[in-house]
């Protein structure tokens, strides 16, 4: 009777020596967790596909600036998409999906990470460009220079990422202590060189171009107010797209800072080696991590007039009236 007992509560049953037990959480904490998690899940994709049918779809809004906002929307889909579901299998029950599963959600977490903050350093690249260099942002970030970085930031974070996983690759599974189990964990010198290429480089770069711009711009808001009284048309414009690029840079700016909040516990936990949810602070560390991607169409919603006008577009199916895609959205 103790041994039925005991098999029942294992993942594989017919795997009494090897086979992982089921999640220790009674019905209702199982039930609830799996109804939390897929809800939050469901709130990460549905806002960021929102964001991506807007830029894709208005033609007012294929700007530079727009299409990094793309990319990370994109990135912040996935999460939603195949990261979260993920976590939910793991806290909630066993992981039936087989190793080469397991480490391809992994890979793509890594993916999604990777290209995250290659999209943020083009953001500040973008703002830099935009407040310090005025006179050439037109002729420096174009459409056409931003789809190619966009697209080789993906393939690069692919590419760095293998490099990070190929052990899994080779021998996958090779972390489980059991069957039923998904880990995943590098070595404390690729973790070391993962932080610094991952993490230190592209944030002191990020952060030293900000400096910069908010340097720019305090000097930018005093030169405006001290010509506030002008009246000719050609200073009125000239002000008005100063302020705009302003505002686009604290709105950008309060992206990055709440993105590098995120960011960072990751990291230091991850330096230890392990990056799979097996303990509370791993799991408040990635949670945290998979919250930024929430909370990123938030705040477009809060600073971007456009996305609140284009979502009530989508939602209200104006888009499929003929010409929708050149509404006036801005």
């Amino acid at each position: 009777m103790m041994e039925v007992q005991d098999g029942a509560e294992l993942c594989f049953p017919q795997l009494l020596n090897t086979s992982c037990r089921r999640p220790m959480s009674s019905g209702f904490q199982a039930v609830f967790l799996k109804i939390l998690l897929s809800s939050f899940s469901l709130l990460t994709v549905a806002p960021n596909l929102l964001v991506i049918i807007s830029v894709s779809y208005f033609r007012q809004l294929h700007t530079p600036t727009n299409l990094l906002l793309f990319s990370l929307a994109v990135s912040d889909f996935l999460v939603g998409l195949v990261v979260m579901p993920g976590a939910v299998i793991q806290q909630t029950s066993c992981w039936f999906l087989g190793d080469f599963m397991c480490f391809l959600c992994h890979y793509i977490s890594f993916i999604i990470t990777s290209s995250s903050v290659g999209n943020m350093v083009l953001v500040s690249v973008d703002r830099y460009v935009a407040i310090c260099d005025p006179l050439h942002y037109t002729t420096r970030i174009t459409v056409r220079r931003v789809k190619l970085c966009v697209c080789l930031c993906w393939f690069f974070s692919a590419l760095f990422s293998i490099v990070f996983t190929k052990d899994e690759v080779t021998q996958p599974g090779k972390h489980n202590s059991c069957q039923g189990e998904c880990v995943f964990a590098i070595d404390y010198i690729s973790g070391l060189v993962d932080f610094v290429l991952s993490f230190i480089v592209p944030v002191t770069l990020i952060i030293i171009l900000y400096m910069r711009v908010f340097v720019v711009a305090v000097s930018q808001a005093r030169a405006m107010r001290s010509h506030i009284a002008a009246v000719t048309l050609q200073v009125s414009l000239t002000l008005t797209s100063k302020k705009s690029e302003l505002k686009a840079a604290r709105t950008l700016g309060i992206l990055v800072v709440v993105f590098l909040i995120c960011l960072c516990p990751y990291y230091w936990v991850s330096l230890a080696g392990y990056i799979s949810p097996n303990t509370s602070a791993e799991l408040f560390v990635l949670s945290l991590l998979h919250f930024n991607s929430c909370l990123n169409p938030v705040i477009y919603a809060l600073f971007y007039p456009w996305f609140r006008k284009a979502s009530k577009f989508i939602v209200t199916l104006q888009i499929l009236q003929p010409g929708s895609c050149d509404a006036n959205i801005l």
